[in-house]
């Protein structure tokens, strides 16, 4: 159970039982990071629509390059829920779990091209030593052969991850017993 109060689904009223039913629909489970944010649903709104722009919108990404962005970040961060959650839909994009394990524990050992490998390295480097990355990081990623729109979509997936970790795991928010992880 999360260290703050969470509004259950049907207990939830006017704007709230509006953001559960347009993000979930009636009746559904709401993921934990979400339901956490249910003493602001502005934000909670707000925040799912910006997951779902990146992680499903139109992009040069691959799903399974976004998942991988994903899974490397939390790794990074120790996020133990966003590893598993985004792992289990690594798995479901690829239906390959060595490499899902694999970039679960250690991207660098993984059978990936070397362009996924120089984003994961981004992705780790952005993450840990944010303030510390220079121009020629971003121009590696350019010269690799990313496009600066897709760049943009590698970052923002990179500090989305980062601000949900920080949820997940500042919130204390726990794995759902109803979600299925591909397990």
């Amino acid at each position: 159970m999360a260290y703050i109060k969470m509004i259950d689904e049907e207990k939830a009223k006017g704007k709230l039982k509006e953001a559960y039913e347009s993000i979930a629909g009636s009746g559904k489970k709401m993921a934990q990071v979400l339901k956490v944010q249910s003493l602001n649903p502005k934000a909670m709104t707000s925040h799912y629509q910006f997951y779902r722009n990146i992680m499903f919108g139109k992009s040069s990404l691959s799903r399974a390059q976004r998942e991988m962005i994903a899974i490397v970040v939390s790794a990074e961060n120790g996020c133990y829920y966003w590893v598993t959650h985004h792992g289990a839909a690594l798995y479901k994009a690829t239906k390959d779990k060595k490499l899902t394990e694999q970039i679960k524990s250690d991207f660098r050992s993984a059978i990936i091209s070397n362009k996924e490998k120089v984003m994961l390295e981004y992705a780790v480097k952005l993450t840990s030593e944010t303030c510390n990355t220079k121009e020629e990081d971003f121009l590696l990623l350019r010269e690799i052969g990313f496009e600066d729109k897709t760049i943009l979509d590698i970052i923002q997936i990179i500090s989305y991850f980062n601000f949900v970790n920080r949820l997940a795991c500042g919130l204390g928010i726990e794995l759902e017993e109803f979600y299925n992880f591909g397990e």
